[in-house]
């Protein structure tokens, strides 16, 4: 048992290093949208607003629809992290 807990001392910091935090340094609401938009465009997300494909093109994009990028559980959860920030600081859509 002891051995179990001191492996999940260790194993505990290295997930967290792993893990797609919120932007912790998220000072305003560009900050948030570039940061969740940073996500779709680094899986293929072809933008459509002038500002997303300004800020990051549409290079090498391969979806259309947003709902089709294919996102791992981890980068969904940063996701909506972000955008629950962003309804709570009335961030324009």
């Amino acid at each position: 048992m002891r051995a179990l807990t001191m492996g999940l001392a260790v194993l505990g910091p290295l997930l967290a290093m792993t893990a797609i935090p919120l932007p912790a340094r998220a000072e305003s609401c560009d900050d948030l949208w570039y940061a969740r938009n940073e996500i779709y465009k680094a899986q293929g997300y072809c933008f459509r607003t002038r500002r997303g494909i300004d800020a990051f093109g549409n290079a090498g994009c391969r979806y259309d629809n947003a709902d089709e990028v294919p996102l791992s559980a981890a980068q969904r959860r940063t996701i909506a992290d972000i955008q629950r920030e962003e309804r709570a600081r009335r961030c324009p859509r």
